[in-house]
């Protein structure tokens, strides 16, 4: 919820100790960077990013996309949709892109060319909120456990990186509320179990 990452990239919350944002940046091999979204330190929902860009928030500030662009050097493009939590709405990796249903064709034209990957809309698991059920990244992709067969194999022609259903934090079906993850490593909740432990690393190949 308060941080994101690419493979190259960790944005981390303002005000992080920096014994965390240490431990954080070397688990997952990259840079940290501090930024805020609209002054806030829910990061994770109010964004989304793959290696090529980022969208967020329209509320985002003007001085909070600067900086960003400066310590990044990635493209920030701000969306023009009534709905704020971003990161709840999108999931992605460098070869594509799934969007909720409810943004505008507009708003999806915008985070094809953002991210700089073919875009398709769709729920999981009923829920419009795909990037809450999804965790991508261009290795693999974790999705609630609810996913249709079919839904998985629309998830795989997208993003075009093996797909399989799990948990985290010991049953969480809201995969995004309990994994950072790259192409290099992943980090999970704290009480994530043993099982849940070697299905995510299968899936995501770390």
């Amino acid at each position: 919820m308060f941080i994101k990452c690419n493979d190259k990239f960790l944005l981390i919350p303002k005000g992080l100790a920096g014994t965390k944002a240490s431990r954080l940046s070397s688990f997952l091999g990259v840079e940290p960077v501090r930024v805020s979204i609209s002054g806030l330190r829910l990061i994770g929902p109010l964004l989304a990013m793959n290696n090529k860009g980022i969208i967020v928030s329209r509320l985002t500030e003007d001085e909070e996309i600067s900086e960003i662009k400066k310590e990044i050097g990635l493209p920030v493009e701000r969306l023009p949709t009534k709905y704020t939590s971003i990161g709840n709405l999108v999931v992605a990796n460098d070869n594509g892109a799934i969007v909720s249903e409810i943004l505008s064709n507009q708003v999806v034209k915008i985070i094809a060319d953002a991210l700089d990957v073919q875009v398709e809309t769709m729920s999981i698991a009923s829920y419009y909120q795909v990037g809450s059920m999804a965790v991508a990244t261009n290795l693999g992709v974790v999705v609630h456990p609810r996913a249709s067969e079919a839904e998985v194999k629309r998830i795989y022609d997208i993003l075009k990186a093996d797909v399989e259903p799990s948990t985290v934090n010991n049953g969480v079906p809201y995969v995004a509320s309990g994994i950072v993850a790259n192409s290099k490593n992943a980090v999970v909740g704290s009480i994530t179990n043993g099982p849940e432990l070697l299905i995510l690393s299968r899936i995501l190949k770390v």
